[in-house]
């Protein structure tokens, strides 16, 4: 089963080498959508359905943290995989995601440990 991916950060080149690694994971992936803000990805997430949630935390209108405790706090998203990918170096606010139950890859990562987040968060099959 293909897995529909939305990709969240403010950076168009980090989304677009996240994409890139997604692809070249070998993985089922179907549709890769992005954003460039916590805001725009919620708007997507109203008329798309996302298996799976790759989110940056600095950016711009809407930081990563406050995306998370909006999608946490929608029941129909309330138990959505998240993976952070970023440069975040607080223990205390890694910590903090990690307690919501998200994932966290620090950038720079591999393609490798992508499609491991993958593989155990979705059981997805290579």
């Amino acid at each position: 089963m293909a897995v529909n991916i939305l990709v969240v950060d403010d950076s168009a080149v980090a989304r677009s080498v996240i994409m890139k690694t997604l692809r070249l994971t070998d993985l089922a992936i179907g549709d890769i959508l992005q954003a460039a803000n916590g805001q725009e990805g919620l708007a997507v997430m109203e008329t798309q359905w996302i298996d799976l949630l790759f989110v940056d935390i600095n950016m711009p209108v809407m930081n990563g943290e406050d995306m998370i405790t909006a999608v946490r706090a929608n029941p129909a998203w309330a138990n959505l995989p998240i993976v952070v990918i970023s440069t975040e170096g607080s223990m205390t606010r890694i910590g903090s995601l990690m307690h919501q139950g998200v994932r966290f890859i620090h950038k720079p990562f591999t393609p490798e440990s992508i499609r491991d987040v993958l593989t155990e968060l979705m059981g997805v099959q290579q």
